[in-house]
């Protein structure tokens, strides 16, 4: 149950992480006096549960602007400002209004992967592991003092669905150990090592074309790193936009990167290595699994063209 005395928190939430986070402060009882959330942007899957939703239906008042105004915000009052998947910049001025802080989960393990999509990038270069970070906010973003992490493992033949919802349900246990702590203004404040900060920049869907030159291994990682629910990766096959849901890296190397070498199994040659094929979808046509014959493709047929590593 709310808590009306408790200490007053303004919340920035918006995607999966931040329904579960603002989940967790209802669960908790937490003052939760106002949400700012973002409005759904037209032609993006949203994939992911509504914050304005699930703020609404507990009676927590619900903000949509632009972009969030320090005199909206100061009126509110907050002792506690906490944000959690927002996408805008939340200015020094609004940081400044909270008196126990103001706070942020990042999901990755800090210093490393400041910036957009992370959990993303994690999974396209390969890593073993990311995680989630809760720390102070600053003027720099990701780079404020650390409260609190916890990582969770990326297999080898993750999807970035998968290593999402594992981010997800981090971020929920970080906050909920923590929580007393930022109700308290005892909240852990470990400096980050600037020595090793590593950055990544936003993604959009044209980031997902296949590079056929690069080694079969980062072909695949790239593919689930931006599969369902994200644009996914594409390549061109005569012209056309192809996309590739899934697939699996194989060691055999028979031909010219981009080239068809099989059909059934479907097999496209790499920089190094090939790619086998599971599923596949023409664009404005339905997905299909690659052992159907009838996908349009042929041996000795050249996809995509040479462009960046990812």
């Amino acid at each position: 149950m709310n808590d009306p005395n408790g200490p007053r928190i303004v919340a920035f939430a918006y995607q999966e992480v931040g329904y579960a986070c603002l989940q967790t402060l209802i669960r908790r009882g937490a003052n939760v006096v106002a949400v700012f959330t973002h409005r759904d942007a037209e032609g993006e899957n949203i994939w992911f549960r509504s914050v304005a939703g699930l703020a609404a239906d507990h009676g927590i008042p619900v903000h949509l602007p632009d972009g969030p105004d320090p005199a909206t915000v100061r009126r509110l009052s907050p002792d506690l400002i906490l944000s959690f998947y927002y996408r805008d910049l939340i200015g020094e001025e609004i940081l400044a209004l909270a008196p126990l802080g103001a706070f942020n989960m990042h999901g990755s393990l800090l210093p490393r992967y400041r910036g957009r999509a992370p959990v993303n990038w994690a999974v396209v270069r390969g890593e073993p592991e990311t995680g989630v970070t809760l720390h102070h906010m600053t003027a720099r973003a990701d780079a404020g003092p650390i409260v609190d992490q916890e990582a969770v493992p990326i297999g080898p033949r993750d999807s970035i669905r998968v290593v999402y919802e594992r981010v997800v349900a981090a971020a929920a246990a970080v906050l909920d150990r923590q929580l007393a702590n930022l109700l308290a203004g005892t909240a852990p404040a470990r400096p980050q090592d600037e020595s090793l900060a590593t950055y990544c920049r936003g993604r959009t869907p044209e980031d997902g074309r296949i590079d056929w030159n690069a080694p079969a291994r980062e072909v695949f990682n790239l593919i689930r790193g931006v599969t369902h629910p994200y644009p996914g990766a594409f390549t061109l096959a005569d012209g056309r936009r192809l996309y590739i849901w899934w697939g699996r890296p194989e060691q055999t190397h028979d031909d010219a990167p981009g080239r068809v070498t099989s059909i059934q199994p479907l097999r496209i040659a790499c920089g190094q290595g090939s790619l086998q094929v599971d599923s596949l979808q023409w664009e404005g046509a339905c997905a299909q699994r690659a052992d159907d014959s009838t996908h349009g493709l042929y041996v000795g047929q050249q996809l995509g063209a040479a462009g960046t590593h990812h």
